[in-house]
């Protein structure tokens, strides 16, 4: 690769820039506020839930892109205690360290 950028790819950094700033700065440039209709702001209640479940379920269930084959898997049982807390007492902090509790002798101290 040369050291010298050639003018299209310029063109594309300031064209991305560009859309960038003007999404962002969207709201700011209306005239009148702007509201979401309901059926779009009762859906970005689910959002966090699904982007959670997205992020975190295929890390639970698979390993190297095939689902886990064994019942011997430390994730597994620190997922079931960390919903079953969750269900139980609620907040976000005290399903991570039951979970981790859970996790962390399993894994490090069994190989799991």
């Amino acid at each position: 690769m040369s050291g010298t950028t050639d003018l299209w790819t310029l063109a594309v950094i300031v064209g991305l820039a560009g859309i960038t700033v003007l999404t962002r700065c969207f709201f700011f440039i209306l005239d009148r506020p702007w509201g979401l209709p309901d059926w779009a702001h009762r859906a970005l209640h689910y959002a966090p839930v699904a982007a959670l479940a997205a992020v975190v379920l295929p890390e639970v269930v698979m390993t190297n892109g095939h689902f886990v084959s064994t019942w011997q898997d430390a994730r597994l049982y620190a997922a079931v205690v960390g919903a079953a807390w969750y269900f139980w007492r609620g907040g976000v902090l005290g399903t991570m360290l039951v979970g981790m509790a859970v996790y962390l002798p399993l894994h490090l101290g069994l190989g799991w």
